[in-house]
């Protein structure tokens, strides 16, 4: 019963998913929504495999500096590994969940130099925390609320004085008249009563302490009062003069209340001190020639502003006074706030506060009774007979041993990591994965891209890892990530399927299938095709010419004759010819600076080749991101300019020619000319134009 019952404070467990580890989570608030339910308030803790590559590398440093320097003894690989599961990052981030999704309970701790790291393993469900994470900014800090534990933050005592000067505890003018007394004694009497040797104190009492006031002084307490009664006068009077007191404090019960402040009496007593008890100077002191003496306390020089602003960051950070001053008032010092805070818990603002905070405590839920959850996970392996699991389980092989502990014999087993691969757990291990989001012991699976054990299938993952796995993520890193995790394949083919490429042209159409990779082949069917024709074909067998491939030294070597490498000067970024010229957007082109297909002269064109009417939107038009090529690696422009009659003979062909012409490149143009007027003479034509003009491109 009460392992059931949830209050305020507490870390939980909360399930988010069937497949992926439990949430750990600390209840703030626990309220009652309007259809009856109970929603809990709580603060995220991340795991390790909630964050980065780059700031588990933060992490790991700042665990070898901990290691360091509280001497931890050496964990063996198992116990790292495990450690691992059991580090915990805190955040300020608040989200709201489902009470019904509770778990269970765990315990959360800020890890101080006392405790030893190998003791969080022996203890179920117990983890530590020593980094804040923050999910905006993605950052790693160390926790400002660190607990001073430790031989550094211990007070450094000084050596006991001997027991002659403990006996004495003269000062300096106490000891030379003790001294030269002993001096006049007669040297026989001083062997009877010796001097109480000890050691003398050096330190200087100055330095150590600061007088503030004299209890034994000269004064009597009536005297003091009426002091104390003008130094308030003087406040008071101080404030009527004062433009921006007046301002703040219109009334004169107000000005007199403010110069009532202890900063006011603090001011008369040192004012005292400092003239030696003397009345007429310390009064001629409060009073001088310019005017009065104002003081005012950190109440008087805040503005309302300022104290509305404190009073947010005081109910969204608690009594963080770093963050406070941080986010909110950077233009006062730590002092100030500090000081501020302790001066407004004596106003009447706090305690209206404490007031409704109370009231508002008194209305919220304090604890809350969950259930203990009995439902069958669906990642469970069930047995023939039963109901299987979302994930198909009666197809998993028999034999097979768990991903963790490897062992064979479990009385239940649960699906675990990619389907394909049919990986388990057995049933303690499975509790494990559930709890502290890993598995008991490193496995194969787990690599560079925790594709296994640590993150299971892509639902197990990070968002960042599973871009990390998408095939159009393009960076260096997923390069690296491949090319460890995949072997090295080549796809060779066979002698009959080369045959058939040109046996069976007319069915395959390589030309049609290039157009079209998207297209699936039918292989068998071709193969079969080529079977038949086979026996029809010519038994002539094919000349071949025998070349012999020279070695690759000659090769390198008639290279470097060949072409020398030469070192190309590096060229400037390029100048654009006009402005406007430099921020038109280039939209669908190649590498080579090219326009695609659809486009001509800027205009827009479909696929059939007919323009569009107005009212028709385009979708070419969105925009394209271009690939972005070095100066180095691009190639030098090469600029084809067309003749006059070039030209006019290009308006003699239809738009299918165009596009024909332009599919097969390497094939010539025939252009038909249609007959020149009568009153025309062209020598340079033949009589008869029913000939057709052959042009090779």
């Amino acid at each position: 019963m009460a392992a059931n019952m949830y209050r305020v404070g507490d870390y939980v467990y909360f399930e988010n998913s069937s497949s992926n580890p439990y949430l750990i989570r600390r209840i703030e608030e626990l309220n009652k929504t309007a259809n009856g339910n109970v929603e809990a308030k709580v603060v995220c803790l991340f795991r390790r495999r909630d964050i980065s590559g780059n700031l588990n590398t933060l992490a790991d440093s700042n665990a070898r500096e901990f290691e360091e320097e509280s001497k931890q003894p050496t964990p063996s690989e198992q116990q790292k590994h495990q450690l691992k599961h059991r580090e915990l990052f805190l955040s300020r981030q608040f989200e709201s969940l489902p009470a019904t999704h509770i778990r269970g309970k765990c315990n959360v701790t800020l890890l101080n130099e006392t405790d030893v790291l190998a003791g969080y393993l022996d203890k179920e469900d117990c983890f530590f925390y020593s980094l804040v994470f923050d999910p905006n900014q993605k950052t790693l800090l160390a926790d400002q609320g660190e607990i001073r534990v430790g031989s550094k933050y211990q007070a450094e005592i000084p050596d006991k004085l001997a027991e002659g000067e403990q006996q004495l505890k003269l000062g300096t003018p106490g000891r030379k008249y003790v001294q030269s007394l002993h001096d006049l004694i007669p040297p026989e009497t001083k062997t009877k009563f010796p001097l109480v040797s000890g050691e003398a104190d050096t330190r200087i009492q100055e330095k150590l302490e600061t007088k503030v006031w004299d209890t034994n002084n000269q004064l009597k307490d009536p005297q003091i009062d009426q002091f104390l009664v003008v130094a308030r006068a003087v406040g008071t009077f101080a404030r009527a003069l004062d433009c921006s007191s007046s301002i703040r404090q219109p009334s004169l019960h107000m000005s007199a209340a403010a110069a009532s402040r202890d900063i006011t009496l603090f001011h008369a007593m040192d004012t005292l001190q400092k003239n030696s008890y003397d009345l007429a100077k310390a009064m001629s002191t409060l009073v001088p020639q310019g005017g009065p003496v104002l003081c005012r306390d950190e109440m008087e020089e805040w503005s309302a502003s300022e104290a509305m602003l404190f009073e947010e960051a005081l109910e969204k950070y608690g009594k963080d006074f770093n963050d406070i001053r941080q986010d909110f008032l950077p233009w006062k010092s730590l002092a100030s706030v500090v000081q501020f805070y302790y001066m407004w818990k004596t106003t009447d603002r706090y305690i209206q506060q404490k007031r409704l905070k109370a009231a508002e405590a008194d209305s919220k839920l304090k604890q809350v009774y969950i259930p203990t959850y009995t439902k069958p996970n669906p990642n469970q392996i069930m047995a023939p007979s039963s109901k299987p699991g979302m994930n198909g389980a009666p197809g998993f092989q028999k034999g097979l041993s768990c991903e963790s502990c490897h062992t064979a014999q479990s009385p239940q087993w649960y699906a675990w990591g990619p389907p394909n691969m049919q990986c388990r757990l057995c049933a303690s291990c499975w509790i494990y994965w559930k709890k502290y989001g890993g598995l008991k012991t490193p496995t194969q699976l787990e690599g560079a891209a925790r594709t296994g054990s640590e993150t299971g299938p892509r639902g197990h993952m990070t968002r960042q890892e599973v871009q990390g796995l998408s095939p159009f993520t393009r960076n260096e890193g997923r390069a690296k990530l491949l090319a460890k995790n995949r072997q090295t394949f080549i796809l060779q083919t066979t002698k009959l399927t080369r045959i058939a490429r040109r046996v069976c042209e007319d069915i395959l159409q390589p030309r049609r299938a290039a157009r079209r990779p998207y297209a699936s082949i039918n292989a068998n069917a071709v193969k079969a095709e080529c079977i038949t024709r086979l026996p029809k074909a010519t038994k002539t067998p094919v000349k071949t010419k025998v070349i012999p491939r020279p070695s690759l030294a000659n090769i390198v070597k008639d290279l470097a004759i060949t072409a020398p490498l030469k070192l190309k000067a590096s060229r400037g970024p390029p100048t654009p010819i006009n402005r406007n010229q430099a921020s038109t957007p280039r939209v669908g082109q190649s590498l080579l600076g090219k326009r695609g297909f659809e486009s001509a002269a800027g205009v827009p064109y479909p696929a059939n080749g007919r323009p569009y009417t107005s009212g028709m939107r385009t979708t070419s038009q969105s925009v394209i991101k271009r690939q972005k090529v070095s100066q180095g690696e691009a190639p030098n422009p090469v600029v084809f300019v067309a003749t006059k009659d070039t030209r006019a003979l290009r308006k003699h062909l239809t738009q299918s020619e165009m596009r024909r012409a332009a599919r097969k490149p390497h094939l010539m143009v025939r252009i038909k000319l249609p007959p020149p007027p009568r009153s025309l003479v062209m020598p340079l034509l033949p009589s008869s134009t029913s000939e057709p003009i052959v042009l090779e491109d």
